[in-house]
């Protein structure tokens, strides 16, 4: 973490500053993949550019930017590397739950953190529980009056490699309502391992967060349940930053296939004896292909946008009806990107060749880390959100899924 505050952005130069470090990022993101090379150094990079600050409050020395303007950000970083793209995800998603949910004195400490450049890691997932909201991990009662215990063990804890807060899910009193414990990674009884292998995303730092009774004072806990007994974006902005993960990723495989084909692709014989082209590039079925594809990632960016546009327009003016609004929009933006960015993955191997299948060409990480990513929750229940709301005007759960 940097010692001094990182300069502000705005709404434009954001993603200005995202696009070029979404360049640097893309120079060696087949590397880092191949090699499992953790991305210490580019997210670090990644906090010192000011983007880890980028909805922190007015109020608070921040930027407050839209959703829509983030959501651009993560589409570029992603773009770039979407493992770098995917780690500061809950960073952002629980700092919206310290907006909401944090008393003043600790939304000050900890935005003054991350606008010096501190990153938030989530440990809220659990493996092998019931569901993905069964949540075993506990905050009992200390010796000391006013301070917890925390136990649990918790997977999937995307960016805690890389990060300086850990927000923890945790029932208090065992059987009680969740809250958030915020957790400085070096905390006593935190052990933090780096047990994540996957086919993709393989170094978004999502491995086991082990805590064995570490002491959390109440200050530095925040009530998480109550979030949702009122109208919220707080699922859609969670979901919002995915669909962005994803369509960077279809983004970069469509650029990827278009550079392989015009430099190394070969044309097929019969797009040669039939159609007398001299390259693959010039392959009828090629272009077509390339058009299809082109269409589908141009639909999956402009249903993102539109999204993060009912986020924006939800949180100007908070109802049921907006709230509602705004996660219909999101789902059509995730099901959509989720589909296209697995598709174009796929697509770019049929349209660059058997060349393109050789391990050295690396092309096949842009599919594992769409079919990885788009695993985080099935994309088929937001067709199902819109379905209901077509035929019956029935609403969206308002807890979404982060």
């Amino acid at each position: 973490m940097s010692a001094t505050e990182i300069v502000r952005l705005d709404a434009e130069t954001a993603p200005l500053v995202a696009r070029r470090v979404a360049e640097e990022l893309a120079l060696a993101d087949g590397a880092r993949d191949r090699d499992r090379a953790l991305p210490h150094d580019q997210v670090k990079t990644y906090a010192a550019a000011g983007l880890g600050a980028l909805t922190v409050p007015l109020e608070f020395g921040g930027p407050a930017l839209p959703a829509t303007t983030v959501a651009e950000v993560f589409r570029l970083i992603s773009w770039g590397d979407p493992n770098v793209g995917q780690v500061p995800h809950s960073h952002f998603v629980f700092l919206n739950q310290l907006r909401l949910n944090g008393t003043r004195e600790q939304q000050q400490r900890i935005y003054s953190e991350v606008r010096a450049g501190a990153l938030v890691a989530n440990a809220q997932s659990e493996f092998g529980t019931k569901h993905v909201r069964d949540i075993r991990t506990t905050l009992t009662p200390a010796r000391e009056e006013g301070e917890w215990l925390l136990n649990g063990e918790k997977f999937y804890c995307t960016g805690s490699l890389f990060a300086d807060y850990l927000a923890v899910l945790a029932r208090r009193d065992v059987d009680g309502p969740l809250h958030v414990a915020w957790v400085r990674t070096e905390t006593s009884g935190v052990e933090i391992i780096d047990d994540w292998h996957a086919v993709g995303q393989r170094t978004t730092g999502s491995g086991t967060v082990r805590l064995t009774d570490v002491v959390v004072p109440d200050e530095w806990i925040t009530p998480f349940a109550i979030t949702f007994d009122v109208p919220t974006t707080y699922g859609a902005f969670a979901q919002l930053l995915h669909a962005a993960i994803d369509a960077g990723i279809a983004r970069r495989a469509l650029d990827e296939a278009s550079a392989f084909v015009c430099t190394k692709s070969r044309p097929y014989a019969d797009a040669v004896a039939i159609a007398g082209v001299e390259t693959a590039a010039q392959d009828p079925l090629v272009v077509q292909a390339f058009g299809e594809m082109e269409l589908a990632v141009r639909s999956a960016e402009a249903l993102l946008a539109e999204a993060g546009r009912r986020v924006d327009e939800a949180d100007a003016d908070l109802t049921e009806s907006s709230a509602a609004e705004a996660s219909l929009a999101v789902a059509a933006a995730r099901a959509s990107t989720a589909k296209v960015s697995v598709d174009v993955t796929s697509r770019l191997l049929e349209v660059s060749g058997a060349r393109s299948a050789l391990t050295a060409t690396n092309l096949d990480r842009h599919w594992r880390n769409a079919r990885t990513h788009t695993l985080h929750d099935p994309a088929a229940w937001k067709v199902q959100h819109l379905g209901r709301w077509a035929v019956d005007g029935t609403p969206p759960p308002r807890h979404g899924q982060i």
